[in-house]
């Protein structure tokens, strides 16, 4: 496993080794020993998630305000710009954000701690996305900040309009949304 740190260095992208042949591949996708060893984060995953989205579909940014969620991220299917943004008001890098794409090609995964919001956009025909979290879904707790926040610009590679839910469309600007201090 290989740990890539990220302009925020709590955020991570964790490429698994894979063996392969003209049979195809295998790799570990998980190994709690591995991950701690390699990140030195200690956590304990409760609750795996997985959607489909179509081209274009835009998820975010996500967060629970109670409960919140570390998050092992990865695509099974497709590809997508997956977008972390620090909302912890005392951090150095707050109102930050990193982009990286993730496909099942390139089999990367991101590791996002608690404290970020999370989103992502399906550049792909469609795409199958899996995470891991460190806490169960909260829906109370659930906030959303908008992804076309202009205090925060983040630069989605998307033409036009992406597809959002009612949910995602009206998200909070991070100026109003209730935020980790």
């Amino acid at each position: 496993m290989n740990v890539i740190p990220t302009q925020i260095p709590d955020v991570l992208i964790i490429e698994p080794k894979v063996f392969g042949d003209d049979r195809g591949f295998f790799y570990e996708s998980y190994n709690q020993k591995k991950f701690q060893h390699a990140t030195g984060i200690e956590c304990d995953f409760v609750q795996d998630n997985h959607s489909l989205s179509s081209q274009g579909v835009l998820r975010g940014l996500h967060y629970q305000i109670k409960q919140p969620q570390g998050k092992l991220v990865r695509v099974v299917s497709g590809e997508v710009c997956d977008v972390v943004v620090d909302i912890r008001r005392s951090s150095e890098t707050y109102g930050k954000w990193v982009s990286v794409e993730l496909s099942a090609e390139s089999k990367r995964q991101l590791w996002i701690p608690e404290g970020f919001a999370h989103g992502f956009l399906v550049l792909s025909k469609s795409a199958e996305f899996l995470y891991k979290t460190t806490d169960y879904y909260a829906p109370d707790y659930e906030r959303c900040i908008k992804w076309n926040d202009q205090k925060l610009a983040i630069d989605w590679p998307i033409a036009g309009k992406p597809i959002v839910s009612e949910k995602d469309a009206e998200g909070m600007s991070l100026t109003n949304a209730e935020l980790f201090e």
